[in-house]
């Protein structure tokens, strides 16, 4: 049985603690089942990006006209939007073959099982065994996978997911019609995507509104303006049976409030109903990991499990699934397990997200409900679009469909509770109260890295910068990440002002 000094499972953020490890001088072993870079890189928020951006410009297109400028209609090329697209993807190849040839570091491909409290096998593709492994240190990061509602006849009729579409059922081409089912971030950005490349986008939500972690007020911005663009939108819909009908798919909706039942059709079905663990493939009732009731592993405040010597990062441990936080976890487990300071605890006051549909839609803190739930006193701001020069530069008037807004919940004392903004460039507007919300950092003991000296950071420094997770993938990563490129061994620029 070969032993490492850890173990990490999942190429994700999991790849930032082996390059910490390995750089500690530790063996190490990574297990991956697929891509290597995570769900973020091979499915999930960066190629996807690649897919918004065009659709973005065709949006921005149509409403040109406002501000006196005109343009044709669009040409689509489909086959650029995607070889830009795999591109990004292929990185996947690059990594893997980079990891292969590290010193210390051992790759396994295939499924990671546990076979007892701190060993473990690889399932191949081919269903045979790695020989066992094990070691004292093992970390968990392998993300999560898209949930398949019971849907009958689902599995016969076919369907796509994140997973799939960003592999083997990629289209050729847009769909010329496609049914969505689930209206949460996933679908929202998908309906966005294909609605502005010409496919007739049906989304179907079994809640009562679409977007159901934002504010009720930005769900019925968006969707009022996907209606605008053609999406339908069909809520208190819950899909009961799939079927096909010729060369499309069908799918048998029930209301929730009258039971009656409908059937739509498309020429393809998207699942996009969110994301249920798999702890079940790796076996975890081997250890002693607790899970809660929906498979998610349960992590303590250091990012530990209820077995000493395994944690785990990201969407496995159920808290906030963006790979941002992922990342975010990640640089706490580095500091705690390699560093030389006082254990840092993992704290989600201020974890932001985007939705990158259209409109743009970006959220940090609570929500109005969720203060209203608290029992504290609070106040709300909104400020719109048009009462703005810079949204009226824009072309959106008072009477715009998309005069949207930024809501801001304050408490006592003047915090920050929540911050939500509908519109243009909403994860940018967004990161700067990221960094309000976490500017209590400023008192805590700090070390420079390579520097023994502790630092007492004072008001105005970068700090809440350095410790806000930052939405990803955004602009806002170009300021936010410069810090992370300080020479601190450079005092070239070092001088003395004398007044």
């Amino acid at each position: 049985m070969k032993t490492f000094d850890i173990i990490v499972i999942g190429s994700g953020a999991g790849l930032m603690v082996i390059e910490a490890a390995l750089s500690a001088g530790m063996s190490c072993a990574i297990i991956e089942k697929s891509k290597f870079g995570g769900t973020c890189l091979t499915k999930g928020c960066i190629p996807s990006k690649m897919l918004v951006y065009p659709a973005d410009l065709v949006r921005e297109s149509e409403k040109a006209d406002r501000v006196g400028i005109g343009f044709s209609k669009p040409i689509v090329d489909w086959n650029k939007i995607s070889k830009r697209m795999w591109d990004q993807i292929n990185h996947n190849i690059q990594i893997e073959n980079s990891l292969k040839k590290v010193e210390n570091l051992q790759v396994y491909k295939g499924i990671a099982e546990f076979t007892g409290k701190k060993t473990l096998r690889v399932k191949y593709d081919d269903n045979s065994f790695s020989e066992e492994i094990q070691s004292d240190l093992i970390i968990i990061a392998t993300g999560a996978e898209s949930f398949i509602p019971p849907i009958k006849d689902i599995e016969q009729t076919g369907y796509i997911t994140s997973e799939t579409f960003f592999g083997d059922k990629f289209p050729e081409k847009p769909w010329q019609s496609l049914i969505i089912v689930g209206g949460g971030a996933i679908g929202a950005e998908f309906a966005h995507i294909f609605s502005a490349f010409g496919t007739k986008v049906t989304i179907v939500e079994m809640r009562p509104r679409i977007l159901t972690t934002e504010e009720e007020e930005i769900s019925n911005v968006v969707t009022a303006e996907f209606e605008n663009n053609g999406i339908t939108v069909l809520t208190n819909s819950k899909v009961v049976a799939s079927g096909i009908k010729g060369k499309l798919k069908t799918l048998t909706l029930e209301d929730a409030l009258t039971g009656e039942r409908k059937i739509i059709e498309a020429d393809e079905i998207f699942i996009a109903s969110g994301v249920r663990s798999n702890t079940d493939t790796l076996k975890i009732n081997n250890t002693d990991v607790e899970t809660d009731e929906k498979g998610w592993i349960k992590t303590n405040e250091y990012l530990e499990t209820t077995q000493k010597g395994i944690c785990a990062i990201g969407d496995i441990n159920g808290k906030y699934q963006f790979r941002h936080k992922a990342n975010y976890e990640a640089e706490i487990l580095i500091q705690n397990l390699f560093g030389y300071q006082e254990k840092r605890k993992a704290i989600y006051n201020a974890v932001p997200w985007a939705i990158f549909t259209w409109p743009q839609v970006a959220h940090v803190g609570m929500t109005e409900e969720e203060v209203r739930a608290s029992g504290q006193r609070y106040w709300i701001g909104r400020n719109y679009y048009s009462q703005i020069a810079g949204g009226i530069a824009l072309g959106i008037t008072r009477d715009s469909s998309d005069n949207s807004f930024v809501k801001i919940i304050v408490g006592e004392g003047d915090t920050i509770l929540g911050v939500h903004i509908v519109g243009p460039h909403a994860s940018i507007l967004l990161q700067p109260f990221v960094y309000l919300m976490n500017s209590h950092h400023k008192c805590e003991r700090k070390r420079r890295s390579g520097n023994d000296k502790l630092v007492y950071p004072p008001l105005g420094s970068f700090t809440p910068i350095n410790d806000s997770m930052v939405i990803h993938p955004s602009l806002n990563e170009l300021t936010a990440w410069v810090i992370d490129n300080i020479d601190w061994d450079d005092e070239s620029n070092y001088s003395i002002s004398i007044t």
